[in-house]
Parts: structure tokens; sequence; C-alpha cells
């Protein structure tokens, strides 16, 4: 067994009582007949095994703790339990999603939204309620049905929220992308599924600017021969000229004949639907080509969602709940469900670091945040920054942080505990757009060792497969589920036979969900993400993961953030290094050796890169990941499908036919 890397915090006896996963635990030993090592399950760890040993068990009590709102749950739990694909959880039940998010209808506060410096807005439940009643009737004006396909082009506002929820209410799907989205973006994803109808915005604000979206708009509409009705938000500026743009409307027309107050004494009438009815299409990057249509179904999402934010998060109703998102990556859905664990959301659109690099711990103090949903590049980037909240802010009511997106480094988790707050738990999260979802993430009542993701999703058998299919502990390898969950895909869109969805995650191991990322499972029930595993490293066929190369470089002052690739060179593969360096710094050998030195004293020599090149900018996803499998194409001469996917394509240039790399 390895040594344990240090614990950097430990709940108190307090909190751990006061979780909801104790409470979990109660219900489930009264009422479900669950065991532990010896009797009644004690601690999380047990819960663990229980879950994936018993799942039809663990997820009827998932529904009973959380209180599912539903016309009836039926008699059957799960069908097809030994087909993946092609299991079937609560193949009876009859429920609404949207339901479930707008169980209140008080004068509480459910959403407070920051436009950067610009604009701030409050929205109580009632509010909230009476916005998606007259949003459900103008939708059901226009002649949306269940079935029918909505679309947004829209920033994380609270109309967008609104839009989402009153699709779900009669059973249409929602899709959604961000407005820095090029055209030719918009239309690769809207294009596929055909929507009826297009909510989309006049303009957003970035870095303290206001960008112009209309001639983008009328360019998507004209794209998108589907669409009848294009409703137009004003954020910006108040109703621009939108005649340019095919059949468009300003949102107060679309909803002029519900007038405000129409929803406060009538019940919206929720389509009571098939628990795998779909709910979301969301996008796989697209860096690679197309990308995929994935369709979630509405059950699975709320039922792990649900999990997620109570057990795994710990959350409770008057919590508030915040994620830095944008409507284009699927932590927007984790964070619009947190509305039916009774939280109240906190919503920021624009820069992170505008107008200061503090502004979202400005935004935690003044709203009393609960829970701090970031990624671990931007933990990074304050860390670069010598940002230092706990000087600045109190953070008082901040109980957790999640980071995801990419792994977070071990200096990543010294940061938050030296700079951001000691009694903290840090949640360093991992899952994707293919589960809406996570397969390891936190646990409040367990320590958190640096460097690790605390524990593997309950209900999900998250297990590490070495090449030949074999579970390990303590080596790295392929991270796969074993059986089947509520949050799969239902389907991927135009796949009426399946084999897209078949290719994407079964083709590997058959019959076991095989994610692409290369993971390792230490002995203490911890996990460690190494990158996808389609970027990992194979120099000398022995695999490395790109995280490990990420963790050494990054550390120095001097640089910014690395990209690596393997290159085909002489009958093997070279590994070779990017750096974008801090503004003024050059590459020079003294640096090189450095990086070098670095890599080979903390890793291996394997990991040492054979070139490494200073570029001005990265290339990366609009989530802000960073696309290593593009920049290889670049590299190999092999072109890249599908530039609108990136927020930077630009930055593809700083890597083509480098002369440095035919040498």
């Amino acid at each position: 067994m390895t040594a344990a890397p240090p614990v950097l915090w430990k709940p108190s006896k307090k909190r751990i009582s006061e979780s909801n996963i104790r409470r979990f635990i109660d219900l489930v030993n009264s009422g479900y007949g669950a065991t532990g090592a010896g009797g009644a399950i004690t601690d999380s760890v047990q819960l663990y095994d229980w879950s994936v040993r018993e799942p039809e068990k663990f997820w009827n009590a998932v529904w009973d703790f959380s209180g599912v709102v539903a016309r009836t749950r039926g008699a059957r739990t799960l069908v097809n339990a030994d087909r993946m694909p092609g299991a079937q959880w609560f193949p009876d039940a009859r429920l609404n999603y949207a339901q479930n998010l707008l169980r209140r209808r008080d004068d509480g506060t459910a959403i407070v939204f920051w436009g950067e410096d610009r604009v701030r807005w409050r929205l109580t439940y009632a509010e909230l309620y009476d916005a998606v009643f007259r949003t459900v009737q103008a939708l059901k004006a226009a002649g949306i049905r269940r079935g029918d396909r909505v679309a947004a082009f829209m920033p994380n506002l609270p109309d967008t929220i609104i839009f989402m929820l009153a699709t779900a209410s009669i059973g249409a799907i929602w899709s959604s992308c961000s407005p820095d989205f090029g055209t030719q973006g918009v239309l690769d994803r809207f294009g596929q599924i055909e929507p009826s109808i297009l909510f989309a915005v006049e303009g957003y604000y970035y870095n303290g600017k206001a960008h112009d979206t209309l001639e983008r708009l009328a360019q998507i509409a004209e794209g998108l021969p589907s669409v009848k009705t294009v409703v137009v938000v004003s954020y910006t500026r108040d109703k621009p000229d939108i005649s340019s743009i095919r059949s468009a409307q300003h949102l107060e027309r679309f909803v002029a004949p519900f007038p405000a107050g129409s929803g406060t004494h009538a019940d919206i009438a929720f389509e009571q639907l098939p628990f795998n009815h779909p709910l979301f299409i969301l996008y796989s990057s697209g860096t690679t080509g197309v990308p995929k249509c994935i369709v979630h179904g509405a059950g699975g999402t709320l039922l792990q969602h649900l999990k997620e934010h109570q057990l795994h998060t710990d959350l409770k109703s008057g919590d508030r709940l915040f994620y830095f998102t944008t409507c284009g990556w699927m932590m927007w859905n984790w964070l619009v469900s947190g509305l039916a664990s009774g939280a109240r959301l906190l919503l920021y659109d624009g820069s992170p670091a505008y107008p200061t690099q503090s502004v979202l711990f400005d935004f935690a103090d003044a709203e009393d945040m609960s829970v701090f949903g970031t990624s671990a590049k931007y933990i990074d980037a304050l860390n670069k920054a010598a940002v230092k909240p706990m000087r600045t802010h109190k953070l008082r009511s901040l109980k957790t942080m999640t980071s995801t997106g990419s792994p977070l480094v071990p200096e990543g988790f010294d940061y938050v505990y030296t700079h951001v707050k000691k009694d903290l738990l840090l949640s360093s999260i991992s899952g994707g757009t293919d589960i809406v979802s996570c397969f390891v993430l936190g646990d409040p009542t367990l320590p958190v060792y640096r460097g690790e993701i605390q524990r593997r999703g309950f209900g999900m058998n998250v297990q590490v497969f070495n090449d030949d299919g074999e579970p390990v502990i303590g080596e790295k390898g392929e991270l796969v589920c074993t059986a089947p969950f509520p949050s799969m895909p239902v389907h991927f869109w135009n796949d009426d036979d399946g084999a897209r969805y078949h290719a994407a995650y079964f083709s590997r191991f058959p019959g076991v969900w095989c994610h692409g990322d290369f993971m390792e499972l230490t002995e203490r029930g911890t996990a460690i993400i190494y990158g996808r595993s389609d970027a990992t490293l194979n120099p000398g066929g022995v695999r490395i993961g790109t995280a490990e190369i990420y963790r050494q470089v990054e550390q120095l002052e001097e640089v910014i953030e690395g990209l690596v690739i393997g290159q085909e060179w002489d009958n093997d593969v070279r590994v070779v290094l990017f750096v974008r360096l801090r503004e003024g710094r050059q590459l020079d050998e003294a640096l090189v050796d450095r990086i070098r030195s670095a890599i080979r004293r903390n890793t291996t020599p394997r990991h040492v890169p054979a070139k490494v090149l200073q570029v001005e900018d990265i290339p990366r996803t609009k989530s802000g990941k960073i696309v290593e499998l593009a920049v290889r194409n670049v590299v190999h001469g092999v072109a890249v499908k599908n530039i609108e996917a990136l927020a930077n394509p630009e930055a593809l240039e700083h890597f083509r036919n480098r002369a440095e790399l035919s040498v």
C-alpha cells in the first residue's frame, strides 16, 4: 500500500452528525434492509458498498429521501438489469422534471443574478413560478407540444431557466448553447435536432463590454428552417431593431397575451411523463467532428442530481448554490436542478475576472454563498495571480467548494486551504456531458486527501480496468462503470439503431461503460484522474496521463499553462510540451532545463518532453477545456473538423508547421 498524502481537511463530528448522508443512512437502516459489515450501515464507506450491491433499493431510497414529486412511481424499479445499454429504470413511473423544481411558490428568493458589474436581479419563488406559467401558455399558443425541441442561444440569465422549465413542463425537449458560439457552431448543434422555436439574446457582457449577437442571430435563424419563431431577449439594451431576423419577436410580445400575475392563482398543468422521456439534448465537444447529440431523460437526470446535491454536496433547503458556468456546459443543467433541493440559485454571467479577480468572492460574501462551484483552471488562475480571499473576504457561509472541468492538481488543493478557507469541503468532481453528472465526487463525512477525489458516486459501480479488462486498485487504467445507472443517456439523436451510442461507450469492454478517463483508484477508496484516455501519451509503449506533466510545469512561476501531445516520430511517440508564459517572458535554455528537471524529478524520465516550445495562446473549448487532440491533429497535418467548437480557434495557428517539430 502506498503512503497516503496529507489530510487537508476533516469534517467535525457536528458536520457529520448533521449531514444529509447521516440522515440518509438512518433512513436506509430503518426501512430498506440495508446491511454493512456485521449489521446496520454505520458510515458512507459501507453505504457505498450497499448502494452498488443493492442498486434498486438504493435508488428507491434516494427517491424517498429527496421527496420526488410524481403521479406514480410504479412497482418496477429496474428492468433488464443485465443489459448495458438496455436497462430501464422505473419503467412505470410518471413525473415531470419542472414540477420538482417548482415546488415552492412563496416570496422567498429563488434566484439571484449578477451580470458582471452591470446588472443585479432577484427573483422570488412566486415570481419564478408565475414567469414559467406565462411562458408555458405562450409556448402552447405557438404550437409547441410534447417532444418538440426548444433551443436557446442564451447567457446564464434567469430568463434561460424560465424558458427551460416551461419547456420541460409541457414535455418538450430543451437544448442550449452560450451566445459566444459562432454561427456554424450553433448550426452544427441545433441543425441536427431541428428546433421549432429559438430563444436568443440580443447581446451579452464580457470583460466590461457589450457584445452584439444580432448579426449572428440573423444567420442562425436563416440556417434553421425548422424554427417558426425566434424570441429575442433584451439584456444589454432595450428592444433593439430585430427586423433583419426571420420570424423574430421580442420576448415582451411573445408573452403579452399572458400578463404578469396570470399564474399567481393558477397551476401549471405539468405533463406527467415516463421516467426516460427526453428532457435535455447536450452536445459532445465537437473538436473531432460534428458534435454528438446526447439525449438525457427527465427521471434519470432528476434523481441523479438530487443524489449528488443532497448526499455528495450536502445541499440543504435554503442553501445558496453557485456554479460558474455557461449554458453550453452541463454544469448549468446540474446547477439549475438545485431548485429541486430547495436551494437558492446564484447565477453569474460574464468574465470571472472583471472588474477584478475577486468578483466571484464578492458575490459569495454579498449573498452568503454556501456552495462555490468552479473549474480547476479558475483555481489555478487565482493561484498564479496571488489572489488571497482569506485576507479580503469573510466567506462565513461557504461550506463547500467544488471543482471540475479538468483534474485539480495537489497544489490547487494547497491554494484553496491556504488562501480561500481552512474549514471547507473541497470536492474535486469528475463526470461529464455524457452522463450529465459525475462518476467520482465529494463526501462531507470523509477527510480530504491532498490531490485526491474523495469517493465514487453512490449507486455507481465505478472501477478501473487495465488493458486486459481486469479491475485494478493502485494502478492507472480506464474509468469504467460496470452496472447500469439512471442518468445514462436515453439515446443519441438521429442514431436509430444505437450504433453510435454503443461505439461511444461500449466498444472497448462489451457490456461495460468505458468513459474515456485515465484514472486510478487508491487503497483508500479515493480517485485520481490523470486526463482523458484519448490524450494519454505512449512513449515507448508506456501510458502517461497529461495531467501528470501539467502539474509539474504549471508550478513554475513563469508558466501560465501548458499543453502536451504525443508526436509520432521515428516509429515511436515523443512527448512535445507547449507552454504559454507570463507576459514579457521568453523560453530560453535555462527555463527549458528547469521544466525538464522538474518533470524528471517528480515523475519519471519517460515523462520528460523531447521538445519544449513556446506559444502565445492555447486553444480551448467554450467551457474552458484545452484541446489536446485538436493540437495533435494540427501538428500531424490532419484537418481539425470542427473549429467552431473552440472559443479561440485562431490559437491553432501557433502549432501549425512548427519547424522545431521536423527535426
